[in-house]
Protein backbone atom coordinates (compact mmCIF):
# COMPACT_ATOMS: atom_id res chain seq x y z
CA UNK A 1 0.00 0.00 0.00
CA UNK A 2 2.94 2.53 1.08
CA UNK A 3 4.77 1.59 -2.81
CA UNK A 4 0.71 2.71 -4.44
CA UNK A 5 1.03 5.89 -2.59
CA UNK A 6 4.54 6.82 -3.74
CA UNK A 7 3.54 5.95 -7.20
CA UNK A 8 0.46 7.73 -7.35
CA UNK A 9 0.97 11.15 -5.00
CA UNK A 10 -0.92 12.89 -7.39
CA UNK A 11 -3.62 10.98 -7.61
CA UNK A 12 -4.71 10.79 -4.01
CA UNK A 13 -6.86 13.59 -2.35
CA UNK A 14 -6.40 13.60 1.18
CA UNK A 15 -8.02 15.77 4.25
CA UNK A 16 -7.28 18.92 5.24
CA UNK A 17 -5.42 19.16 8.95
CA UNK A 18 -7.98 20.33 11.85
CA UNK A 19 -5.46 22.85 12.41
CA UNK A 20 -5.26 24.84 9.08
CA UNK A 21 -7.23 27.64 8.51
CA UNK A 22 -8.67 28.21 5.34
CA UNK A 23 -6.59 30.73 3.35
CA UNK A 24 -8.55 33.34 1.84
CA UNK A 25 -6.15 33.92 -1.86
CA UNK A 26 -6.43 30.21 -1.58
CA UNK A 27 -9.85 29.80 -1.71
CA UNK A 28 -10.55 32.46 -4.28
CA UNK A 29 -8.04 30.37 -6.18
CA UNK A 30 -10.60 27.41 -6.18
CA UNK A 31 -8.93 25.47 -2.79
CA UNK A 32 -11.20 23.54 -1.26
CA UNK A 33 -10.74 23.03 2.31
CA UNK A 34 -12.12 19.67 3.56
CA UNK A 35 -11.83 18.43 7.02
CA UNK A 36 -12.94 15.34 8.88
CA UNK A 37 -15.19 16.69 12.28
CA UNK A 38 -16.67 14.34 15.25
CA UNK A 39 -19.92 13.60 14.33
CA UNK A 40 -22.68 14.78 16.64
CA UNK A 41 -23.85 11.60 17.59
CA UNK A 42 -22.16 8.26 19.21
CA UNK A 43 -21.91 6.74 15.70
CA UNK A 44 -21.35 8.53 11.69
CA UNK A 45 -19.28 10.79 10.06
CA UNK A 46 -18.39 13.91 9.65
CA UNK A 47 -17.05 16.66 7.66
CA UNK A 48 -16.44 20.46 7.11
CA UNK A 49 -15.83 21.69 3.53
CA UNK A 50 -15.31 25.50 2.99
CA UNK A 51 -14.48 26.94 -0.55
CA UNK A 52 -15.27 30.26 -2.15
CA UNK A 53 -17.45 30.91 -5.49
CA UNK A 54 -16.98 34.11 -7.59
CA UNK A 55 -19.76 35.67 -7.01
CA UNK A 56 -21.77 38.13 -4.89
CA UNK A 57 -23.50 36.46 -2.06
CA UNK A 58 -26.94 37.87 -3.01
CA UNK A 59 -26.13 36.32 -6.08
CA UNK A 60 -24.99 32.99 -5.25
CA UNK A 61 -27.80 32.82 -2.94
CA UNK A 62 -30.35 32.77 -5.65
CA UNK A 63 -28.52 29.82 -7.17
CA UNK A 64 -28.32 28.12 -4.49
CA UNK A 65 -31.75 28.51 -3.80
CA UNK A 66 -32.85 27.68 -7.06
CA UNK A 67 -34.39 24.17 -6.64
CA UNK A 68 -36.47 24.02 -9.25
CA UNK A 69 -33.66 23.96 -12.10
CA UNK A 70 -32.11 21.54 -14.48
CA UNK A 71 -28.04 22.75 -13.95
CA UNK A 72 -27.97 19.90 -11.65
CA UNK A 73 -27.83 17.13 -14.21
CA UNK A 74 -24.78 18.85 -15.32
CA UNK A 75 -22.82 17.16 -12.31
CA UNK A 76 -21.50 13.63 -13.40
CA UNK A 77 -22.96 12.14 -9.92
CA UNK A 78 -26.43 13.12 -9.98
CA UNK A 79 -28.52 10.84 -12.88
CA UNK A 80 -31.79 12.48 -11.68
CA UNK A 81 -33.59 16.10 -10.04
CA UNK A 82 -36.89 17.17 -9.56
CA UNK A 83 -38.42 19.74 -7.25
CA UNK A 84 -41.44 17.90 -4.91
CA UNK A 85 -42.74 21.05 -2.95
CA UNK A 86 -40.98 24.47 -2.53
CA UNK A 87 -43.48 26.29 0.34
CA UNK A 88 -42.12 28.83 1.97
CA UNK A 89 -39.17 28.48 3.42
CA UNK A 90 -39.07 24.43 2.90
CA UNK A 91 -37.94 22.80 -0.10
CA UNK A 92 -38.28 18.95 -0.91
CA UNK A 93 -36.31 17.72 -3.88
CA UNK A 94 -35.28 14.23 -4.79
CA UNK A 95 -32.30 13.06 -6.52
CA UNK A 96 -31.10 10.45 -7.97
CA UNK A 97 -27.14 9.65 -8.33
CA UNK A 98 -24.67 7.92 -11.10
CA UNK A 99 -23.26 5.44 -7.41
CA UNK A 100 -26.92 4.04 -7.34
CA UNK A 101 -29.36 5.34 -9.97
CA UNK A 102 -32.11 3.19 -9.10
CA UNK A 103 -32.14 5.04 -5.34
CA UNK A 104 -34.16 8.14 -5.19
CA UNK A 105 -32.65 10.27 -2.57
CA UNK A 106 -35.40 12.90 -0.60
CA UNK A 107 -34.22 15.99 0.94
CA UNK A 108 -35.58 18.52 2.64
CA UNK A 109 -33.86 22.08 3.07
CA UNK A 110 -34.71 24.26 5.23
CA UNK A 111 -34.06 28.16 4.07
CA UNK A 112 -33.07 31.10 6.28
CA UNK A 113 -32.59 33.91 3.76
CA UNK A 114 -32.16 36.48 6.52
CA UNK A 115 -28.71 34.40 8.01
CA UNK A 116 -27.87 33.15 4.01
CA UNK A 117 -28.60 29.78 5.97
CA UNK A 118 -29.70 26.26 4.84
CA UNK A 119 -30.30 23.58 6.80
CA UNK A 120 -30.65 19.79 4.67
CA UNK A 121 -31.88 16.19 5.83
CA UNK A 122 -32.53 13.24 4.16
CA UNK A 123 -35.61 12.35 4.55
CA UNK A 124 -36.12 8.75 3.70
CA UNK A 125 -32.32 7.54 4.97
CA UNK A 126 -34.19 3.84 5.24
CA UNK A 127 -34.57 3.52 1.44
CA UNK A 128 -31.23 4.80 0.84
CA UNK A 129 -29.00 2.71 2.96
CA UNK A 130 -27.96 4.78 5.59
CA UNK A 131 -29.09 5.24 8.78
CA UNK A 132 -29.11 9.22 8.70
CA UNK A 133 -27.71 12.13 6.75
CA UNK A 134 -27.75 15.92 7.83
CA UNK A 135 -26.24 19.23 7.86
CA UNK A 136 -25.79 22.81 7.02
CA UNK A 137 -24.99 25.27 4.15
CA UNK A 138 -23.91 28.73 5.51
CA UNK A 139 -22.74 31.73 3.44
CA UNK A 140 -20.82 34.39 3.97
CA UNK A 141 -20.16 37.67 1.95
CA UNK A 142 -16.19 38.04 0.84
CA UNK A 143 -16.15 40.94 -1.68
CA UNK A 144 -17.32 40.29 -5.06
CA UNK A 145 -16.67 36.43 -3.48
CA UNK A 146 -18.83 34.04 -1.81
CA UNK A 147 -17.39 31.94 1.17
CA UNK A 148 -19.60 28.65 1.61
CA UNK A 149 -19.07 26.33 4.88
CA UNK A 150 -21.17 23.06 4.20
CA UNK A 151 -21.06 20.44 7.29
CA UNK A 152 -22.50 16.76 7.22
CA UNK A 153 -23.19 14.37 9.93
CA UNK A 154 -23.81 10.76 7.72
CA UNK A 155 -23.90 7.20 8.76
CA UNK A 156 -24.17 4.53 6.44
CA UNK A 157 -22.31 0.92 5.54
CA UNK A 158 -19.03 2.32 5.06
CA UNK A 159 -18.95 5.64 5.55
CA UNK A 160 -15.43 4.91 7.49
CA UNK A 161 -13.86 3.37 4.49
CA UNK A 162 -15.46 6.34 1.81
CA UNK A 163 -14.32 9.11 4.22
CA UNK A 164 -10.85 8.35 4.15
CA UNK A 165 -10.26 6.31 0.77
CA UNK A 166 -7.77 8.68 -0.69
CA UNK A 167 -8.81 8.57 -4.73
CA UNK A 168 -11.65 8.60 -7.17
CA UNK A 169 -14.60 7.55 -5.37
CA UNK A 170 -13.76 8.79 -1.79
CA UNK A 171 -15.05 11.71 -0.01
CA UNK A 172 -12.47 14.35 -0.95
CA UNK A 173 -12.52 13.44 -4.56
CA UNK A 174 -16.08 14.11 -4.45
CA UNK A 175 -16.47 17.14 -2.32
CA UNK A 176 -13.46 18.19 -4.39
CA UNK A 177 -14.90 17.83 -7.39
CA UNK A 178 -18.48 19.48 -6.24
CA UNK A 179 -17.03 22.58 -4.87
CA UNK A 180 -15.01 22.38 -8.66
CA UNK A 181 -18.23 21.81 -9.95
CA UNK A 182 -20.57 24.57 -8.58
CA UNK A 183 -17.54 27.28 -9.00
CA UNK A 184 -17.44 26.54 -12.62
CA UNK A 185 -21.45 26.39 -12.99
CA UNK A 186 -22.22 29.75 -10.88
CA UNK A 187 -19.46 31.02 -13.32
CA UNK A 188 -21.42 29.95 -16.41
CA UNK A 189 -25.07 30.89 -15.19
CA UNK A 190 -24.47 34.47 -13.27
CA UNK A 191 -26.17 36.11 -15.80
CA UNK A 192 -29.02 34.29 -15.20
CA UNK A 193 -29.07 35.34 -11.31
CA UNK A 194 -27.86 38.92 -11.51
CA UNK A 195 -30.66 41.53 -10.99
CA UNK A 196 -33.62 39.13 -10.47
CA UNK A 197 -35.72 39.06 -8.14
Amino acid sequence: MILILCMFPSTAWVLDSADIEPDEAELKRGKAYIYEIKPERKTGKGYKLVYMVAAPIDVYWKFKTDFDNDFLLTNKYITDHRLIQNKADVAITENSYATNPRVRFKWQTRIHPESHHLDFLLLNPEECNQKFHYGTIQLEAAGDYTRVTQIAYFEFFGASLWVHYPWYGGMSYFLNYTASWEQQTIRRLIGNYQNTN
